[in-house]
């Protein structure tokens, strides 16, 4: 009897049909009300779980007995308990690496666009109001030659130090958890605290993955330490910045602009202050989505799914999963 395995996100066929080689596939195309009741009947039968954003905890893996693997098909994985899951010994993968130069090219293309005003004078042309010179209070600032913090040297944090480095001669610092030889070589990289990279940085730009750690790392007393002209990026996730801090922030010209690719409450609430602030840039969380990408993470996924199913050790086991330290 093949393995039951349940997908929860929509997925290219040529997923579908490589899971179906191995496995049974229960398919959900999105977890909406109507569909939920099916998927936790299905849940009391199922080997393994692929997709993302699903909150896996206590009370979802009670309904679930037969659970092997959790396959994320996204680099974060905030939505694991990975301690109840170890536990279980239940295996938690994501799919890191293959998004990295997708998710740099969103992150820096949006500090790039809050640095010059660029979705503000879109809509300066749109709107005509374009009739004469533009006045210097539409004026943007540069990025090149300029300072460029970055807080979390990961894959993606390294792809964006590149473009900085060779593309934009800007000179980077950096923060995180350990120093990073290659990227201190190849970009010329210094390694340094989160509060000299704050008061040293042209751009902040924050990539790290949301742990307990990590929430709300961005606060009060961290836009103070930033330069009045400096601008904030998030490209990690939104409960690694509080929210209303960066609101105050902003409101008082402690900080020139932010450009946002998440937030706090995903969809954004049409009512947060964010939204009516010509100096924030926001995005809708799109740092990978390119349909390319999409389909390499979500190919990804499966074969870590396919490859746990089989008893083999997959490709990209989560740190702090079983085995994993």
């Amino acid at each position: 009897m093949k393995p039951k395995v349940i997908v929860y996100k929509k997925m290219d066929e040529k997923v579908l049909n490589f899971i179906r080689e191995t496995c049974e596939v229960i398919y959900f195309e999105k977890l909406h009300s109507d569909v939920y009741p099916t998927f936790l009947e299905k849940l009391k039968d199922a080997d393994a779980l692929l997709g993302s954003g699903l909150k896996v905890n206590e009370d979802l893996l009670d309904r679930a007995p037969h659970l092997k693997i959790v396959c994320n098909t996204s680099v974060g994985y905030d939505n694991l308990d990975l301690e109840e899951l170890s536990k279980r010994n239940i295996i938690a993968t994501n799919t890191p690496d293959v998004l990295n130069d997708t998710v740099a090219d969103t992150i820096f293309g949006l500090l790039l666009a809050t640095a010059r005003r660029m979705p503000e004078l879109d809509q300066f042309v749109k709107n005509s109001e374009w009739k004469e010179t533009l006045k210097e209070e539409h004026f943007g600032v540069d990025v090149h030659h300029k300072t460029l913090g970055i807080i979390g040297m990961g894959g993606v944090g390294s792809a964006i130090a590149k473009r900085a480095h060779f593309g934009f001669d800007m000179d980077i610092l950096y923060h995180g958890r350990s120093r990073k030889e290659e990227e201190e070589q190849t970009y010329n990289a210094t390694y340094c605290s989160l509060e000299e990279l704050l008061q040293k940085s042209d751009f902040v730009c924050l990539m790290t993955p949301l742990t307990p750690q990590t929430e709300g790392l961005m606060g009060k007393r961290e836009f103070e330490l930033m330069k009045q002209s400096a601008i904030f990026i998030n490209g990690s996730r939104g409960k690694t910045v509080d929210e209303e801090a960066l609101i105050n922030a902003l409101r008082a010209e402690e900080i020139l602009g932010a450009g946002l690719d998440v937030f706090a409450q995903e969809p954004v609430s049409p009512d947060n202050p964010l939204l009516s602030m010509k100096n924030v840039v926001t995005l809708p969380h799109i740092g990978s989505a390119t349909a390319e990408t999409r389909l390499k993470m979500a190919m990804l996924g499966a074969k870590n799914l396919v490859a746990g199913v089989k008893g083999e050790t997959p490709p990209n086991l989560i740190k702090g999963s079983i085995g994993v330290k």
